[in-house]
């Protein structure tokens, strides 16, 4: 398919809010000239397990529910593009009575499949494609598709780990058939020159936009506050978090509360290690940016109820009912410099006082313990 054929049946598909995608058939012209997608989503079954991290659950799973893997069947979608599924609020999970794996009740396959398009609709949404696919798709060369993905122009939403341990970026079929819609300007004609300055300085977007979109889907999958300050508390390291989070205890919490894959860590021991490298915030700028995010839900949480001792989580409030709302794939990523931090930084100087326990409440640059990083 080329971008032109793309960008028509995009166009088409996007009328009256329900999107229904071309089927398969459609697709095999591209998979002839770069990397299978059923290839690359077979190395997806073995990756991560990333794909099912935001999928939202409910408290208890009733007598009607299926297993994953039966739910992937009667959909239609292999066991990996389910997960992404998940992964992206598209199918919504329930948990299984006395803990186990998530659960998908009859009902919402039901819903699934009496909307307009299925199966191909769904299929199509969770396709994901590489490089070499995702640049044929586009009908741009694989190099400037890289170009385009570093810059930040396109974010993935998974990766895998090749035969030589190299990340290797997914991207939504989907998203990039929006992309070409919204930026045609950027698929022909001469690097525009911001995006040259950025290519030119070595940076690579793709791990910052992959971090942004995960917490962003899992930030609205739960409205409890302190599992909101554990997502956030994700994208940096131990010492990071210490500087900001100086109670042990609240630190010990956080890890209890952070949410997990849905259905479980796959893939090898490489591939975790991997993962874990990936979720760190690298740069200063993100860095900070993270570091104001958490500290904005920290207070929140503190302010919602205090951090239970260990031992003691029984005590605890339950957490709200997760949100049901299906996540907007918007990319966004974190702001490119300090400046644009002054929104966040004049609404937190204005926030509410912790409750009584907490530690006392000091200028927010002075609590992120930021002496200037970011700035050289």
């Amino acid at each position: 398919m080329t971008v032109k054929e793309g960008l028509r049946a995009h166009a088409r598909t996007r009328a009256g809010d329900v999107r229904t995608r071309p089927g398969r058939a459609r697709t095999q012209a591209v998979r002839a000239g770069g990397a299978s997608v059923r290839a690359d989503a077979h190395a997806a079954e073995v990756s991560t397990g990333v794909e099912g991290e935001s999928g939202h659950t409910s408290p208890a799973a009733p007598a009607t529910t299926v297993a994953a893997g039966r739910a992937a069947q009667e959909l239609g979608i292999r066991r990996a593009e389910f997960e992404l599924a998940v992964h992206l609020g598209l199918i919504a999970v329930v948990s299984a009575p006395g803990g186990g794996r998530p659960r998908v009740q009859e009902e919402e396959i039901a819903r699934l499949r009496e909307q307009p398009g299925f199966p191909d609709d769904l299929a199509e949404r969770v396709r994901t494609v590489g490089t070499a696919e995702g640049a044929a798709l586009l009908d741009i060369a694989p190099a400037r598709f890289t170009r385009l993905a570093r810059a930040g122009c396109v974010s993935p939403v998974t990766f895998y780990l090749n035969r030589y341990r190299a990340v290797v970026w997914l991207y939504l079929a989907d998203e990039l058939a929006a992309f070409a819609a919204r930026e045609p300007e950027l698929l022909a004609g001469r690097t525009p020159s911001r995006m040259r300055t950025i290519l030119e300085s070595g940076a690579d977007w793709r791990p910052r936009n992959w971090r942004s979109q995960r917490i962003d889907r899992l930030l609205n999958r739960t409205r409890d506050p302190w599992v909101r300050t554990a997502i956030q508390a994700s994208a940096l390291d131990p010492v990071q978090l210490a500087e900001v989070v100086d109670d042990p205890y609240e630190r010990a919490y956080l890890v209890r509360v952070r949410p997990e894959p849905v259905f479980g860590r796959s893939g090898s021991m490489a591939a975790r290690e991997a993962m874990g490298e990936l979720m760190l915030a690298d740069d200063p700028d993100e860095i900070l940016w993270r570091r104001v995010n958490l500290t904005l839900e920290l207070d929140e949480a503190r302010e919602d109820r205090p951090a239970p001792l260990p031992g003691n989580d029984g005590g605890s409030r339950a957490a709200p009912a997760a949100r049901t709302d299906v996540v907007a794939r918007t990319g966004a990523a974190a702001p490119e410099s300090a400046a644009e931090l002054a929104s966040p930084l004049a609404r937190a100087g204005s926030a509410r006082s912790a409750v009584t326990g907490a530690p006392t409440r000091r200028g927010l640059l002075a609590r992120l313990g930021w002496r200037g990083r970011g700035a050289g």
